[in-house]
């Protein structure tokens, strides 16, 4: 039977070449349930990305009129660039039972706990090895070497945020860390403070209210 149910935001964060976004991907793939978060960013688009499907890409100018017009839920910046989750859809997809899922670092995931800790779960992905999260990044082949390194350079602080976060696992192996997220995920959506509609079911199985 179904009960009334809450949805949650699911974070995933990690350093960049760690998994987060080949983990998210696998979830969505097989999750009914569970949707990505589209985020706002004046990140350039690569050559592989859907507006609208994986960012809205945004000028500067619109992108800081919607934070001054409290537009987002978290912003914050990366490399250089804006990023920031609109606030309106993801509400409405909370209300309806809907989870979301976050694919942001540990800035975006501060905010969205300031503003709506009850429904935030959080992980945080680790590498296996430094050496291992390097050759991801060359493996991937999107950035050049000056970006690379700027982003092994960055991995020591981003990682160094790992004690914020409510779960943490090391992705040593991709179906092995995607089973572990999808255990906490179904972990969660049984927390009692999450189904509102267990009390109109209770209610039922007692007799109150006949």
């Amino acid at each position: 039977m179904s009960i009334a149910r809450r949805g949650m935001m699911l974070v995933l964060s990690s350093p960049s070449g760690a998994g987060k976004s080949t983990i998210s991907r696998r979830l969505l793939d097989g999750q009914n349930r569970l949707t990505m978060s589209v985020s706002a960013t004046t990140r350039p688009k690569r050559a592989n990305e859907v507006e609208g499907r994986d960012y809205f890409f945004v000028g500067r100018d619109r992108f800081e009129k919607m934070v001054r017009d409290g537009a987002f839920l978290e912003h914050a910046t990366v490399f250089g660039n804006l990023y920031g989750t609109p606030a309106a859809p993801v509400k409405e997809a909370l209300a309806r039972g809907q989870d979301i899922l976050f694919d942001i670092d540990w800035q975006g995931t501060q905010q969205l706990k300031e503003k709506a800790r009850d429904d935030v779960v959080s992980i945080f992905v680790l590498p296996p090895s430094r050496t291992e999260l390097e050759r991801r990044l060359h493996e991937r082949a999107e950035d050049d070497a000056h970006v690379i390194a700027a982003r092994m350079a960055k991995a020591n602080d981003e990682m160094s945020h790992w004690a914020e976060y409510d779960y943490v696992i090391v992705n040593d192996d991709i179906v092995r860390a995607q089973a572990r997220v999808e255990a906490i995920l179904t972990a969660e959506r049984l927390r009692r403070a999450r189904q509102p509609g267990l009390s109109a079911f209770v209610k039922t199985l007692t007799g109150e209210g006949t």
